[in-house]
């Protein structure tokens, strides 16, 4: 980029948005979160996105003059050419041309991707400084989202769906079955499957210490940690359930693919990725195969929240330059 310029990137979630200014030295130099209402249908989205960016621009004295181009990470199947959205759950949206719509507002090029395809390129930027050639990348939070990097790029696959390994069909096993016993990963491993287990033992009478640590009773990433460090029983068992169906999900996705790198991030990754990675590891070699399995490294992001943010430089440069 030249020094003139800058770059924004948002991250879309069911809940949030987070909004960044990046500068030509490829620094995060102001952010932007606010609260949104995915109930209220893509267009209200829409809205709240131009208002992030709108405050980043009154912020920090910048205008459409001064910036290269918008990219945007989003929670669904999204074609980064058409800019159609064609499905993305936590937002409720189904066929929607999110480039279109935000198109409308900015006289700049508006770039999309999905968000974790978005963090993986972050992540392989920042943090391997492009390095690595072949890497899954594994966010868990509210649900379960992934990117794959295949000889150092993006894959993204036929229909620009590949990556999406919450919605596999596995047991509480870790194993891919189907059937009427077949559920999600993401509903069996996610932040929000934990939390359904621990709310559904509470009421038959388990013993727990979780909402000690909850905010109106809602207990998030930050609200498990704490209980795991306190030694809590219950939410101890069921955090190593998940970190057990995770690391053999992982063991058989390596074995397959042949990766050479596991990065786990999101919230509950976050959180806790001094006990999680030990636990995921553990599964991870009972399933894999010896050989695919040997020279794997699982780790943490250390991009956190930002991992989508710098992956947006990546994106406008696979776009534009």
């Amino acid at each position: 980029m030249k020094n003139s310029e800058y770059i924004i990137t948002v991250d879309l979630g069911g809940t949030k948005i987070l909004s960044a200014l990046l500068n030509s030295e490829n620094e995060i130099v102001g952010k932007v979160k606010q609260p949104t209402d995915s109930s209220k249908g893509a267009d209200f989205i829409v809205e709240c996105i131009v208002e992030s960016i709108s405050k980043l621009f009154d912020n920090h004295k910048v205008t459409e003059k001064n910036i290269k181009a918008i990219a945007m990470g989003v929670p669904g199947t999204v074609n980064p050419i058409s800019g159609l959205l064609s499905n993305a759950p936590n937002l409720g949206i189904k066929d929607f041309n999110i480039k279109e719509a935000l198109q409308k507002s900015y006289n700049i090029p508006v770039l999309l991707e999905n968000d974790v395809n978005l963090a993986a390129l972050g992540i392989k930027k920042y943090e391997f400084e492009d390095k690595v050639n072949n890497m899954l990348v594994v966010f868990i939070g509210t649900g379960i989202g992934g990117a794959l990097i295949f000889d150092g790029k993006i894959y993204r696959g036929t229909n620009f769906f590949a990556g999406e390994i919450g919605h596999m069909k596995v047991n509480r096993k870790g194993e891919f079955i189907k059937g009427k016993n077949a559920k999600s990963f993401e509903m069996i491993a996610s932040r929000t499957a934990i939390v359904e287990s621990i709310n559904k033992k509470l009421k038959k009478g388990s013993v727990s210490n979780i909402l000690e640590f909850a905010k109106d009773d809602k207990i998030k990433s930050s609200a498990l940690a704490n209980a795991v460090e306190s030694g809590d029983k219950l939410v101890l068992k069921e955090i190593k359930k998940a970190c057990k169906v995770i690391g053999s999900v992982l063991g058989s996705i390596t074995t397959l693919l042949n990766i050479d790198t596991i990065v786990l991030g999101g919230g509950v990754v976050e959180a806790m990725d001094d006990f999680i990675l030990p636990e995921v590891q553990k599964s991870f070699m009972k399933i894999v195969l010896a050989e695919p399995g040997k020279d794997v490294k699982i780790i943490a992001t250390n991009l956190g929240d930002d991992a989508p943010l710098y992956g947006g430089i990546a994106l406008v440069e696979e776009f534009l330059s």
